[in-house]
């Protein structure tokens, strides 16, 4: 039996046409952003949100605002066809799929959504402006397809965050839905900057995963947030491969680092780079 990808979208009035036709026939929408590459981890994704509404929309577009002059847009993995294939048979509806024209027709947009504070800080301080560029395509993706829900994941804390509070703050009418890590077998986040790692690194990064649990296992024996922080650098120190970029633990609340004596809910994230590739992780923490 042949399989047929989903259809796709390649402009803006293409796309609300089609997701107009949806919603007349009384179907609720929900979007996907993706940069493509996709993997499990953006699949569990298109998953969610087919569980979440009739119409799934999965958006694939590299944006060059949250790129930096010396990071890696020009060779961010792309491949369509392979991520067509990939979303065969998962229940979508369309795929939208623009050039860098179709969304900034006059080039590089004077308008732009800023992170403020929290953009700045943790993987905003190693990256200036990507969360400003980051939240203006999302805010972008949401008004083109004005979905009812949409879906993204938890890997990308600070993104999530920003994004939760960028549609709180502007009356943003899409509920954002927040799915938990996807994990290779060995551990390792998903994420489509794994295919640079050579096998020699890829078990190097291995110490990220491997520092979260410590702290993880620190704060369920007991210990305080300075413990457990030291748990995941004892960790991270002893990986010869690994160059650190940080390691914090902030309040969920407010994405502030943590005070030394906070208790509850708390969120560990550490950045590192492994070669030339950088790499993310995270995972909710209760500190006693």
């Amino acid at each position: 039996m042949s399989r047929t990808p989903p259809p796709v979208d390649t402009t803006i009035d293409g796309l609300r046409a089609r997701l107009d036709a949806e919603r007349a026939a009384g179907r609720t929408v929900a979007l996907v952003p993706t940069m493509g590459s996709l993997h499990e981890g953006h699949l569990a994704l298109v998953d969610r949100a087919a569980a979440l509404a009739d119409a799934v929309v999965v958006s694939i577009f590299v944006n060059p605002l949250q790129f930096g002059p010396s990071e890696d847009y020009d060779r961010y993995p792309r491949d369509l066809t392979a991520d067509l294939a990939a979303l065969t048979d998962r229940g979508v509806a369309v795929v939208f799929a623009p050039t860098v024209a179709e969304m900034y027709p006059r080039g590089p947009i004077g308008t732009r959504v800023s992170a403020g504070a929290v953009g700045e800080i943790l993987d905003g301080a190693s990256r200036p402006g990507h969360f400003d560029g980051m939240l203006t395509v999302v805010a972008k993706l949401l008004l083109i397809a004005a979905p009812d829900v949409a879906v993204f994941g938890e890997k990308d804390a600070q993104q999530v965050f920003l994004v939760q509070r960028m549609v709180r703050d502007l009356d943003v009418p899409t509920r954002i839905d927040v799915v938990e890590t996807v994990r290779a077998s060995d551990g390792l986040a998903l994420s489509s900057r794994n295919a640079y790692l050579s096998p020699e690194q890829r078990t190097a990064a291995l110490a990220l995963p491997s520092a979260l649990a410590a702290a993880r296992a620190a704060a369920i024996a007991g210990a305080g947030l300075p413990t457990a922080l030291e748990a995941a650098l004892a960790v991270l120190d002893a990986e010869p491969l690994l160059e650190l970029d940080y390691v914090a633990v902030v309040d969920p609340e407010t994405f502030q680092p943590a005070e030394p004596g906070h208790t509850g809910a708390a969120r560990a994230l550490v950045a590192a780079r492994v070669g030339s590739t950088r790499l993310i992780d995270t995972q909710l923490l209760h500190l006693a």
